[in-house]
């Protein structure tokens, strides 16, 4: 029993630690090697990578609010759906390998957005998804792992694939 415990959080360790060093280091080149606001065409027309910060949740949600309320509520939305997760993991069975995966995403992706909320008061973002002057919320590596993980547990309630 305690193998098969160790080996749940070791793969969550693995996955999220893959997600959050991926978005740190991926930030750190952001960071350190554009201008904010500067952004380099990927593909004309569609895909850029635009060095911009967000102050705000998803989507920029409360980006107009004060500092202080921004950082008090997306370090305590944070941790509560960081600890939300965890919670969840620990309580699926072995047979939910997808969804316990998703999670593990979910986790990464929910801790390196933190660790810039921390350390910068604002999340980087730079991946830039546009046609003509129509964009797509700039988002990272940390949303994109967030994104798939509540796709993969979308898919189980949809489905009815959750655990009893």
């Amino acid at each position: 029993m305690m193998a098969a415990l160790e080996n749940k959080y070791v793969k969550l360790v693995l996955i999220a630690g893959v997600i959050i060093i991926l978005d740190q280091i991926t930030k750190a080149i952001i960071l350190n090697t554009m201008p904010l606001h500067d952004s380099i065409p990927v593909i004309d027309g569609f895909f850029s990578i635009t060095h911009i910060h967000n102050r705000g949740g998803a989507f920029g949600i409360f980006a107009g609010a004060s500092s202080g309320v921004r950082t008090v509520l997306f370090l305590v939305i944070s941790t509560f759906a960081a600890l939300f997760v965890l919670y969840f993991y620990s309580t699926l069975p072995k047979s939910h390998k997808f969804l316990a995966f998703g999670f593990a995403l979910i986790f990464g992706g929910a801790v390196g957005n933190l660790i810039d909320r921390i350390r910068l008061g604002e999340v980087v973002d730079f991946l830039d998804f546009y046609i003509g002057n129509s964009h797509y919320p700039a988002f990272n590596v940390a949303d994109s792992a967030i994104t798939i993980g509540i796709t993969i547990l979308f898919y189980h309630i949809v489905f009815n694939k959750l655990p009893e």
